[in-house]
Parts: structure tokens; C-alpha cells; sequence
């Protein structure tokens, strides 16, 4: 037997573990009534996933759960638990043994557990249906319900038929495609509308980008212009670098040596007492001549760097008087003129409503108003760069002030330094009247003096050109990392530039090369070069976007045809194997019943029930759509020696007969592993009982029977039975009888 047992506890009145095996083929449960038997039926609901707690006498969950007797408390949780053996493999598991269990809490909580792992009640279901064991109830038929087929309107009817010859799966799997397409319909609607939204944007793109395709081939001309101008430039400075470290090495040695020679002999004069005094005032003149000297120098540098400064403030209040000159053309959005064009329409209307003057003058007003804060908004940009521009000025006014004084000091200084020469020369004449050794090593000292004098002026000329230099290096770093912003990353490769560049050039070529970059760059600028990047790049993933979009229409639309052609063969599946279940339930349904009556003949016919329709669609011969045709089953039979027509004309006997055959007729063309009864014989009489005993041996050939009956005849035919006993505790007890174990035993 495929249901090996049931496993109760704390469910309903069965507050203790009770364990009922299933080890013959009918198994019967009987009790007085209110003992507690019924709930075994709905343990075996409970544990299937029964949802509605009406059905299993309760109203909410926790009225499932043993709710306390004289002797025990309440408990906390109910849980039931049925086995299986799936040696045969009914059930898809690689288990020889299926144990499932549904566990509910006081809070109404509900687990299901499938071989002690926890799952999902959909997991529960979609095992029990490869089973033939539904939710539909075909195999549970408790008290009152046996002839719920009887009573079921068409549709319900082939629902219940549906479930039990094993087609719910195919019926899932068409709902689940009929959401998918609906969920995929409403995909493809919001794909076509976000197409329709972003055509607008594309096509503006398209004209932007059009626009800038000229920027683009100006920036590529600009570009390789960048890298050769780069390369050479990077090259001149490195070489006039190379040469002005070289120019110094030789003045610089030489400049150490006279100073040495130089203090030599200073060291010897200074022992000649009779001409210390003048040796001391030559000298004294010497220090001040070098210390206005230095000061000249340092000023001469700092006049260069001053005119460097001046030079780089020209060159930057000529970029900002361009980018001015580019603010004033720039375009006003056609919106923000609408805008301002709304609220003088509107300060108008209100004018021509009323006849006040003064309401005339303040609406005036609020015109003058709305176009002075358009045009002072528009015109802040331009005083930004206004002010710039004027900073800037201020700036160079005040460092050319500034080198005008510098200059103005090294006047004063040439003077000072020529009355000292004058007067060192006045000194050395005085001693050249001298006739002794000293006049020589003077003479001597003075040559050294002056051609070291000569040698720093070498070097202060190297130090400008060093300086000069340096200028340059930093102007090319500014560039440099100007036109990586403007042009990208690919002018910082500008040392891998081979075509067009020359071993040697004039130095006039490269300034010229210069003066076209710039012109380039202003160009570029004019047009808006420095945003065309940004335009093609957002054109290309809006673009890419809506090809996307388009694909995934495409893709929407195959798997729209793809659920569709699935619905149709799940249907054309379910109506074949629906069909082919209706023949084989007839034959067994006209068996049964007529075992039951003795003659007369039983039979299931699908039907088609079409809604009405109103007069005026009649007269207009409209078409009836496919959702108002109902089609079910519609049951037909015929008493033996009696001349009834349809189910009504039965008696209540004649009914419990009818749906007991229909019953066992369905279980016999998919039988389930289980069919519980649950005293569906209350209303047969002896002759009849004797019938649906012979009946339930032939069903329990092929399903397990679990009897819950007071018929002895029936009771008769169990191979097990459990007595089920309500005691002064106030909670069902179980007994059991084993009638093969006593039979084999006796034999």
C-alpha cells in the first residue's frame, strides 16, 4: 500500500501522539459520534494544504489546536504528518519513503516540512498532483459532501474531473503562461512608450550632432597639430636646457679659480702696511661696486619675471575677451522666452479686464519688471567676465607700475656704480704715482677683478636664459594639460609623433605652429568644441538605447508568440487527455452504477452553457465571444424501470447511490494512492450497504481505503480497524483491531 500512516498530534481533540498505519487495504475508523473520528479526515485535509479553515470547522488556525481538557493543557501547536512509500517511485523523489507534514501555531502560522526539510505549500502541491491527489477533495468525501458532484455547476464539475484524471499541472502551467503574456504585453506597451519618448531627444540629438561633426574634424586637425607642436617644443626645451648647463660649467670653473688668485693676493697686499689704507679702500669700493652690481642683477630678474607675468595677463585677458565675446552671442532657450511671453500675456489680460487706472499702472509695472529680470539674469554671465577681465587689468596695470620702479631703481643704481668706478679710478691713478711692488699686484688683482666681473656677466646672462628657459617649460606644461582637456588623453602621446617633424628648424616655425593652434583653439571653443564629446557620446547611448529597446520588442514579441503557441498546445493537450479521461470515466461511471441499481445507464457529457444575450444582439446576430461560452460536464442518467430524467427527479438515497458510483468511477481511472469515505453509507439500507461493500473491495484493488463508518457491512470488509474514544479527559483516544494479523494467525 502506497500510504504507509498518519501521524496526529495536538490536532483538534487529538491532544496526544496518535499514530494510525495503513497496513491493509481497507482500513476502517469508526466511534460514537462527537468521539473525534470526522477529524481524522480533516487531519488528512490539514496535512494535504487544506487553506480554508471553514471546511476543516474552525475559523481561524488556532482553532485547529487542542485547546486543553480536565486532565492536559492547551497546547501551543498541532501538526500532521503523512508517509509514503515511493518504493515504485509514484512520486518524482529519489526517496524510498516520502514523509510530509504541515505544523500550525497558536499564531496561526504555518510550516510544511517535506522528509523534515522545510518547503513551500506550492512545493507540497506540485508533488501531490504528480500523484492524482489534489486539493479538489475527489478522494477525501466527508459527512454531507458525497454528492457535492451532483450538486456542482458544470464548470466546478470539470474542474473536479480535471483534477482527478491528473491535468491541474497542465492547467498551472497555462495560467502561469497567461500571466507571463499578460506581464509580457505590458512589457512591450511600456517598451513602445519609452520609444515613443526618447524619439524626440534623438532626432534633437541628431542635429547637435550634425552640428559638431565640423568641431570634431577641427579637433582631429587640432590634434595632430597638438602632438607636433608638443614634440617639438618638448624637444627645444630639453635641448636649450642641455646647453645652458653646459655654457655654465666653463665660467663657473673659471670664476672659482680668479676667486681663488683673487685671494691670494689680497692675502699678500694686506701685509704691505704703507699701502693698506689704499689696498682697504680699493677694496672697500670693490664690495660695493659687487653689492650694487647684485642688487642691479636681482632687479634686472625680477624685471623679466615681471615682464613674463605682464605677457601671460595679456594673453589671459585676451582668452577671457573672447569667451565674453562668446557669452554675448550665445542662444536664449526658446522656452524661457515663451515663459516671459506667458507672464506679459497674462499681466495684459488682467489690464484689458478692469478700467482702474492704478491697477493699469501696477500691471504696467510688473511688465517692466518681468522683462528687467529676464534681461538682468541674462546679462549676470557677462558682468562675471566683465569683472574678470577688469581684475585682470588691474593686475597688469599694477605689475607694469611695478616694473617701471624696478626700472627706475636700476637707473639709480647705474649712476651709483659709475661714481664708484669713478672714484676707484681716481684711487688707482693716486697709487699707479706709486713706484712700487704693490702698484703691480694691484694692477694684477684688478685684471682678475674685472674678467671675473666679465665672467658674471656670462653667467647672469645664462641665469636669464635658464630662467627663460623654465618660463617656457611652464607655459608648455600649461598647455599641455590645457589640451588634455579640451582634445582628451591622446596629446599626452605626443612623444610617439613622427610625421612632420624635423631634426632641425628655425625657431620661427614653431612660434608660427603656435599662433595656429591658437587660432584653432578659438575656433573650436566658438563653436562649442568643448561639449561636442559629451553630445556624441549621449547620442550614442541613446541611440544604443533605443536599439536595445528595439530588440527587446523583438524579443518580447517571439516570446509573446512563443506563450501564446504554448497555450494553445497546453489546451489542445488538456481538452485531448480530457476527453480520453470522459471515456474511460463513463465506462467505469455506467459500471458501477449499473452494479448499484441493477440495470439503467449512467453517463458525463460535456456541454457548452453560452450566457444570454440581449435582444438587441440577437437582431444584430453579433458573434459570442470565447469567454462567455462556458463548457463543463453535465450528468445524465437512468433508473432502471423508472422514467426519470436528470438528477433532480432522484431521491436521497437514489443521490448518495449516484455520486458513490461517480466517485469510484473517477478513482478508477487515475487512481490515487488514498480515498478516505467519511461515512458516505449513513443513508444506504442493508441491500444497498451490501453493494457498496462489494464496491469498495473492487476500489481498493487499486487505492488504499480509509473508512470512516457505523455500517457493519462495511465494517466488515476492513482489513484493520480503529476505534476511536472520547474519555473523561476530554480527548480522543485510539484502539485498533487487526482482522488479517487474527485471520493469518488463525489459519
Amino acid at each position: 500500500m502506497l500510504l504507509k500512516s498518519l501521524e496526529i498530534s495536538g490536532f483538534k481533540s487529538f491532544a496526544k501522539k496518535t499514530v494510525l498505519e495503513f497496513n491493509s487495504p481497507i482500513s476502517a475508523i469508526v466511534g460514537p459520534n462527537g468521539s473525534g473520528k470526522s477529524n481524522v479526515a480533516e487531519a488528512f485535509r490539514f496535512v494535504l494544504g487544506e487553506q480554508s479553515i471553514k471546511s476543516l470547522r474552525g475559523k481561524r488556525g488556532e482553532d485547529l489546536i487542542f485547546n486543553g481538557g480536565k486532565t492536559l493543557a492547551r497546547l501551543n501547536r498541532a501538526s500532521v504528518k503523512l508517509t509514503f512509500d515511493n518504493r515504485s517511485k509514484v512520486f518524482p523523489m529519489d526517496f524510498d519513503e516520502i514523509t510530509i507534514e504541515r505544523v500550525v501555531h497558536r499564531d496561526s502560522v504555518n510550516e510544511y516540512l517535506l522528509n523534515g526539510s522545510q518547503v513551500r505549500l506550492k512545493d507540497i502541491s506540485e508533488l501531490l498532483f504528480s500523484a492524482h491527489i489534489g486539493t479538489s477533495g475527489h478522494h477525501i468525501i466527508s459527512q454531507g459532501e458525497a454528492d457535492r458532484l451532483l450538486t456542482a455547476s458544470i464548470k466546478e464539475r470539470r474542474g473536479m474531473l480535471e483534477e482527478a484524471l491528473g491535468l491541474k499541472t497542465y492547467q498551472v502551467k497555462k495560467e502561469e503562461s497567461e500571466r507571463k503574456l499578460e506581464k509580457t504585453a505590458e512589457n512591450i506597451s511600456s517598451v513602445e512608450s519609452l520609444r515613443r519618448e526618447i524619439a524626440p531627444h534623438i532626432r534633437f540629438l541628431k542635429k547637435q550632432v550634425e552640428k559638431y561633426e565640423k568641431a570634431i574634424a577641427l579637433r582631429t586637425e587640432l590634434q595632430s597639430l597638438y602632438l607636433l607642436y608638443f614634440h617639438i617644443e618638448e624637444r627645444y626645451i630639453a635641448q636649450e636646457k642641455a646647453r645652458v648647463h653646459e655654457e655654465r660649467k666653463i665660467p663657473e670653473d673659471t670664476k672659482k679659480a680668479i676667486a681663488f688668485e683673487i685671494s691670494q693676493i689680497r692675502e699678500a697686499l694686506s701685509k704691505k702696511d704703507e699701502h693698506k689704507k689704499e689696498s682697504d679702500e680699493i677694496m672697500d669700493l670693490q664690495m660695493k661696486v659687487s653689492e650694487v652690481r647684485s642688487q642691479k642683477e636681482a632687479l634686472v630678474r625680477d624685471s623679466g619675471k615681471l615682464e613674463a607675468e605682464i605677457a601671460y595677463l595679456a594673453r589671459a585677458i585676451r582668452e577671457e575677451e573672447t569667451k565674453s565675446r562668446q557669452n554675448d552671442q550665445k542662444t536664449i532657450l526658446l522656452s524661457e522666452v515663451h515663459h516671459l511671453k506667458r507672464s506679459i500675456d497674462q499681466y495684459v489680460e488682467e489690464s484689458e479686464k478692469t478700467e482702474d487706472v492704478g491697477v493699469i499702472r501696477s500691471l504696467v509695472q510688473k511688465i517692466r519688471e518681468s522683462i528687467g529680470s529676464f534681461i538682468e539674469t541674462r546679462a549676470s554671465s557677462s558682468e562675471e567676465y566683465e569683472s574678470r577681465i577688469a581684475a585682470l587689468s588691474q593686475e597688469q596695470q599694477e605689475k607694469t607700475k611695478e616694473k617701471e620702479a624696478i626700472e627706475v631703481s636700476i637707473a639709480h643704481l647705474s649712476s651709483e656704480e659709475q661714481q664708484l668706478r669713478q672714484k676707484e679710478a681716481q684711487i688707482k691713478a693716486d697709487m699707479d704715482r706709486q713706484k712700487d711692488d704693490t702698484f703691480e699686484a694691484e694692477k694684477k688683482m684688478l685684471e682678475l677683478m674685472s674678467k671675473e666681473q666679465d665672467i658674471e656677466n656670462r653667467l647672469h646672462s645664462l641665469r636669464l636664459e635658464e630662467e627663460r628657459v623654465r618660463m617656457l617649460d611652464e607655459e608648455f606644461k600649461r598647455d599641455l594639460h590645457e589640451a588634455g582637456q579640451l582634445i582628451g588623453h591622446e596629446v599626452l602621446r605626443f612623444r610617439e609623433q613622427q610625421e612632420g617633424v624635423v631634426e632641425r628648424e628655425d625657431r620661427s616655425v614653431q612660434l608660427e605652429r603656435r599662433k595656429e593652434v591658437e587660432r584653432k583653439k578659438i575656433r573650436l571653443e566658438e563653436i562649442g568644441g568643448g561639449n561636442g564629446a559629451e553630445i556624441m557620446k549621449e547620442y550614442e547611448e541613446v541611440t544604443s538605447r533605443d536599439q536595445f529597446l528595439e530588440k527587446e520588442l523583438a524579443d518580447l514579441g517571439l516570446s509573446s508568440e512563443s506563450l501564446k503557441t504554448l497555450i494553445t498546445d497546453l489546451e489542445a493537450r488538456i481538452d485531448s487527455e480530457f476527453k480520453e479521461g470522459l471515456e474511460k470515466i463513463n465506462k467505469e461511471f455506467n459500471t458501477f452504477f449499473t452494479l448499484m441499481f441493477g440495470g439503467g445507464h449512467a453517463l458525463l457529457k460535456l456541454v457548452k452553457e453560452e450566457k444570454r444575450r440581449s435582444v438587441d444582439e440577437e437582431e444584430a446576430e453579433e458573434s459570442v465571444e470565447p469567454e462567455d461560452v462556458k463548457e463543463g460536464i453535465e450528468i445524465d442518467v437512468g433508473l432502471p424501470h423508472k422514467k426519470t430524467k436528470g438528477l433532480v427527479m432522484l431521491s436521497g438515497g437514489e443521490r448518495a447511490l449516484t455520486s458513490i458510483a461517480l466517485l469510484f468511477a473517477i478513482s478508477q481511472v487515475n487512481p490515487p494512492p488514498f480515498i478516505i469515505l467519511d461515512e458516505t453509507d449513513a443513508a444506504l439500507d442493508e441491500a444497498n450497504s451490501k453493494k457498496y461493500g462489494d464496491m469498495i473491495v473492487r476500489l481498493s484493488a487499486h487505492s488504499g481505503l480509509i473508512l470512516i463508518t457505523h455500517n457493519r457491512e462495511t465494517m466488515s470488509r476492513a482489513g484493520i480497524i480503529y476505534g476511536v474514544t472520547m474519555g473523561s479527559e476530554g480527548f480522543s483516544k485510539l484502539l485498533s483491531i487487526q482482522f488479517d494479523e487474527a485471520v493469518s494467525v488463525a489459519k
